[in-house]
């Protein structure tokens, strides 16, 4: 018998493979015991010897009992060994069994009868230490339940990546029964995933490495409903045996679909706001109507919309009281603003910019202004399209496109309908949702005030250029001994036209009385006042006064008006006597041009603004020969923001010097030099030359 014992009849010989260490059965230290018919000990593993203490030498041969047992224990532990041996039946239980070193400990036992092959009975036990089987079987308990009842979804995949294991919770999540999993790999059961070859990737890098990979976040459609998206987060770790051996993948799967989501809704809000907050600062930048339109127009495409169209009821833009289009009654709109996202010829198929067009009651941006609500269609059919487009052609033009969503939202200020805001999608695949109409309303009422501001101001404006042309009549002929050239330029972007005036009026004797003035303010309360003055000066003029008086006169006039502060100069020029009187009250100082010499500011008393009541005013006379020129102007000439006033002043003495071929060309050639764009102040100018006297 050999050191771990043998059965002296020999077992018949098993072709078997070799086992790797690290398994169950080593974790469980199983120990085998043969015993002979007499009890003595034939067979003694080396589990025996770890579990029991004793080496096979020590064991073999001798009777179990005395070994192992107490003494207490010899009648039942004998008992239980004839029923063993008589009956043929196996005993399992647990058994006190005294260790080697004196110490007890309960060893769970298997043992069953054998016979040899002279049919010799043998005993075999096989015993266990019962506090690691209890562990064990916890252990094992705990992890069927936990994998059984987790709420998270949990596989095994073997090293080529198929399912060997999968709970109730993945089977849900993957819309696949346990059965479906088993036996396929990654690539067949999670064919919703957009990209299973990186799913598989992961995996396989983690098998590879033994570094697990943590709460990795895979988006897909839904594999019971396509059209959904869904959202997981997954985690992957390498499983081994206790002695190493790898074994394959576990995969922990997190249903993340609705923090997915949140995420998504918190993002677009976030979203939403930036464009709310871009459209405040770039949409009315100017009182422009037409411009604050395309600005609302470019916020819109592409954040919202494909193609985008602002239009307004052509009776907003002539001044007239916004009505109520009635419902079944056409609308008058003017086309103000079209954007395309993308070079498209559907365009094409709205009013272009500037055209006026009647629109049917059937008409969906009818419907919209009729009824001030938006409308909505995410499924545009042919049909929609006739009601959509200005005519069949541009019906074509936007089913060849493929628009697909249509909104219209009315501009609404003030509680009037001005007109509506038409959006498109075609590229963009999907619908408008809730959202989409909620942000498009709150950027038409911000984008509507904007308009109506620039409507009213236009209007107002209008007026005030209105009335003021009106004032300032045609001058008379060329007056003697004097060829006179004169501009007026309103500001581009002032909120309001100002109150500049100029003007030349016939005196008594072949005299001529050159005026120019500025009221401070703006609109048509400052027009109106200069409407005042100017009358005023030419009624004075008439009396033939020295210049100081008229101002005088003018400055107790404009004491009473509204507004009533306002710089002028006053200038008699005699053609007889070749000189020019002259007086400033509070008005920036003319520019003398004599041949062959350098234009100069004239010097002369400043004076204080009419309207002030307590003013007394200085004249001054000028000798003028023939050629010498004469400007008068108002400050909008020589005033900006972002330079000094007496650089703007040189720069215009330096433009003086450069000789002009007429009076004309002089105040073109000033006026195209000193003025830009979005200057904010009306300009006046009037330049004279002295010509001699005529008889």
């Amino acid at each position: 018998m050999g050191a771990t014992g043998a059965f002296p009849e020999g077992p018949a010989s098993v072709g078997v493979a070799p086992a790797e260490p690290g398994g169950l059965l080593d974790v469980l230290g199983v120990a085998a015991v043969v015993l002979d018919s007499a009890g003595r000990i034939a067979l003694w593993s080396p589990q025996a010897e770890e579990l029991f203490g004793w080496t096979a030498d020590q064991a073999l041969g001798r009777f179990a009992a005395p070994l192992l047992v107490a003494p207490e224990h010899f009648d039942l532990v004998l008992h239980l060994f004839a029923q063993v041996m008589s009956s043929g039946e196996t005993w399992a239980g647990v058994f006190p069994v005294r260790h080697k070193d004196g110490s007890t400990r309960l060893v769970e036992f298997r043992n069953m009868r054998l016979l040899g092959q002279q049919g010799m009975p043998y005993a075999l036990g096989i015993a266990t230490d019962q506090a690691t089987l209890r562990e064990v079987e916890r252990d094992l308990a705990l992890s069927v339940q936990l994998v059984a009842q987790s709420p998270i979804g949990l596989a095994v995949l073997d090293s080529n990546l198929r399912y060997v294991m999968v709970n109730p919770a993945l089977e849900s999540l993957n819309g696949l029964s346990a059965a479906q999993h088993i036996g396929r790999d990654v690539h067949q059961v999670l064919r919703f995933l957009d990209d299973t070859g990186a799913v598989a990737s992961m995996m396989r890098q983690v098998l590879d490495t033994g570094r697990p990979l943590i709460n990795h976040f895979i988006v897909g459609r839904s594999p019971t409903d396509p059209g959904d998206e869904i959202a997981r987060s997954v985690s992957y770790y390498r499983l081994e045996n206790p002695a190493g051996r790898v074994l394959g993948v576990a995969a922990s799967v997190v249903d993340s679909t609705e923090q997915h989501r949140a995420g998504l809704e918190a993002a677009a809000a976030r979203k939403r706001l930036a464009t709310i907050a871009r459209a405040s600062a770039m949409v009315g930048t100017t009182l422009d109507v037409e411009k604050t339109a395309r600005e609302l127009a470019d916020i819109l495409v592409p954040e919202l919309a494909d193609l985008a169209a602002v239009d307004i009821l052509d009776a907003v833009l002539d001044d007239r009281q916004p009505e109520s289009v009635s419902p079944g009654a056409p609308a008058v709109f003017r086309a103000l603003a079209v954007t395309a996202a993308y070079p498209t010829d559907a365009v094409y198929a709205a009013d272009q910019t500037g055209h006026i067009g009647a629109y049917a009651a059937d008409r969906l941006i009818t419907q919209c202004v009729t009824t001030g609500r938006p409308v909505l269609v995410n499924q545009v059919t042919d049909t929609d399209l006739q009601h959509i487009a200005a005519e069949p052609r541009g019906a074509a033009l936007l089913a060849q496109a493929g628009l697909h969503a249509y909104l219209a939202v009315p501009l609404i200020a003030r509680g009037e309908v001005l007109g509506a805001l038409d959006l498109c999608r075609a590229r963009n695949p999907l619908p408008f949702d809730p959202d989409d109409v909620v942000l498009a309303v709150e950027l038409a009422d911000r984008a509507a005030v904007r308009i109506d501001n620039a409507r009213l101001y236009q209007n107002q404006r209008r007026t005030a250029l209105t009335l003021q042309r009106h004032l300032m009549t045609h001058l008379p002929p060329q007056p003697t001994g004097l060829e006179i050239a004169y501009r007026y330029q309103p500001a581009q972007v002032s909120a309001e036209v100002g109150g500049d005036w100029f003007d030349a009026i016939p005196v008594a004797g072949d005299k001529t009385a050159l005026v120019i003035g500025d009221v401070m303010g703006s609109g048509i309360n400052a027009a109106a006042t200069m409407g005042q003055l100017r009358t005023a000066v030419r009624t004075l003029a008439e009396l033939d006064l020295d210049p100081a008086q008229v101002l005088l006169h003018l400055d107790h006039i404009a004491a009473g008006l509204e507004p009533g502060f306002a710089t002028c100069i006053y200038a008699v020029y005699d053609p007889h006597r070749m000189h020019c009187v002259i007086a400033l009250a509070g008005h920036i100082p003319p520019v003398l041009t004599r041949l062959g010499r350098s234009p100069e500011l004239v010097e002369l008393p400043t004076g204080t603004p009419l309207g002030v009541g307590v003013a007394a005013f200085e004249q001054t006379t000028l000798q003028l020969d023939t050629g010498d020129q004469l400007l008068l102007y108002t400050d909008g000439l020589v005033e900006t923001r972002d330079q000094p006033i007496d650089t703007r002043l040189n720069t215009l003495l330096d433009l003086l010097t450069e000789p002009q071929p007429t009076l004309e060309a002089t105040c073109d050639h000033l006026l195209g030099a000193l003025r830009h764009p979005h200057d904010h102040d009306d300009v006046a100018l009037l330049i004279c030359r002295a010509n001699g006297h005529r008889p």
